[in-house]
């Protein structure tokens, strides 16, 4: 409990008003303001819907869906890279309860038959730091914003694809090109040059 106004028994002297008094107190230690990174600071936000977020621990016995959060999910472009991830943090705590990459492959298939969630696998989760397979489900408010998650999903899907294989094309056009270099380096000399001793050799068989 609290410990008795000292001053409960005291009459005071000064006819003063204190009704507006309104003391400021410094902080004992004073802290600088720092500026928090979220690293989202270099993505564009491609789609953004509050829903629920489920992981299925097949680690339990018997193996068992596990609530992992609710909050926003995010779907985000790297401005630079062009990687597309998928993001969700919890309410409040701003926790992560997923982060990983959009692959080509990944597919949403509907949960038990819900038309409001989905079920995907990804190989490499970051919401624990340590990449990990996981097999995630997500649940919406209603069908319509299930069917608007999905649509964006498989369209970062496809752009990740074009993305991937123009990377490939680009490393094999470096690759081609080095070989011509290689190539050209590697040349034997000139016509001109290698008539020369054939022609020395021709004079000196017929002496």
């Amino acid at each position: 409990c609290f410990p008795p106004n000292i001053n409960d028994h005291e009459t005071s002297t000064d006819n003063v008003d204190d009704s507006n008094h309104d003391p400021h107190f410094e902080p004992i230690v004073s802290l600088p303001e720092r500026e928090v990174k979220t690293l989202e600071e270099d993505e564009e936000e491609l789609f953004k819907m509050r829903a629920k977020l489920y992981r299925f621990a097949s680690e339990n016995d018997p193996p068992e869906w596990k609530e992992r959060g609710t909050g926003d999910v995010k779907l985000l472009r790297h401005k630079e890279k062009g990687s597309i991830r998928l993001l969700m943090r919890r309410d409040r705590t701003l926790k992560i309860c997923a982060n990983h990459h959009i692959m080509p492959l990944m597919e949403l298939k509907p949960n038990a038959g819900s038309d409001r969630a989905w079920v995907w696998n990804t190989h490499a989760d970051f919401a624990d730091e340590e990449p990990k397979p996981e097999l995630l489900a997500i649940r919406f408010l209603n069908a319509e914003n299930a069917q608007k998650f999905k649509l964006k999903f498989d369209e970062c899907k496809e752009e990740v694809r074009k993305t991937l294989e123009g990377e490939v094309k680009r490393n094999a056009d470096q690759v081609a090109e080095k070989l011509e270099d290689l190539s050209v380096k590697d040349k034997p000399e000139s016509s001109e040059e290698t008539q020369k001793p054939k022609e020395e050799k021709e004079k000196a068989e017929e002496k």
